[in-house]
């Protein structure tokens, strides 16, 4: 079932919110696949470019949702979010000085409380249609996140399942993409 577009300002804002779901549905493969073919045997300069530049384009795409959804509602979230990644960016940056294990736990940490963000901030749009992928992912990801901190303990760990946190991640915003398009045409 879809959801409609009840409102001018939240039906003014979906379409660009729209294109950044895919625009991060395209980010997310192409740095999963990238983090999978990089990092196999260890982190490297590579690795630690991709690991920080995921939460610095989280950052960005935030400032776009937060740009775009004014006057649809409440944005306090995103700016939360637009912090937590900016330190989970750091973190991770400072984290890669002690190799996979560190940045394993710097991103669960991240992961849990971005996924917090993202329930909040998909519940609070869910009459707009198209969030319920972006609830469950804000879920999943509190789930993966403490994943990731226990993985961090593994005697070799790895940040493949980070780049396969990603991909689903991206889904689910293509997900909310299509739904938000469905939403719009039967508005």
């Amino acid at each position: 079932m879809v959801t409609t577009v009840d409102s001018p300002a939240v039906g003014g804002f979906a379409p660009a919110l729209r294109r950044l779901y895919f625009v991060r549905f395209a980010f997310a493969i192409v740095w999963a696949v990238l983090v999978f073919l990089t990092t196999k045997s260890g982190l490297g300069a590579v690795g630690v470019v991709l690991a920080v530049g995921y939460p610095l384009f989280d950052v960005g795409s935030a400032i776009v949702d937060a740009r775009s959804s004014k006057g649809g509602g409440s944005v306090t979230a995103l700016y939360v979010n637009m912090a937590v990644s900016l330190l989970a960016a750091i973190g991770i940056g400072v984290a890669s000085a002690s190799g996979v294990a560190g940045v394993l736990r710097v991103w669960g940490a991240w992961a849990i409380v971005a996924g917090v963000v993202q329930l909040i901030v998909g519940v609070r749009r869910r009459k707009m249609g198209g969030q319920w992928p972006m609830i469950l992912s804000g879920g999943i990801s509190v789930l993966a996140g403490a994943s990731f901190v226990i993985g961090a303990s593994a005697a070799n760990p790895s940040l493949a399942n980070v780049a396969g946190y990603a991909v689903l991640g991206g889904v689910f915003f293509l997900v909310s993409a299509i739904r938000l398009g469905r939403a719009a045409k039967a508005n």
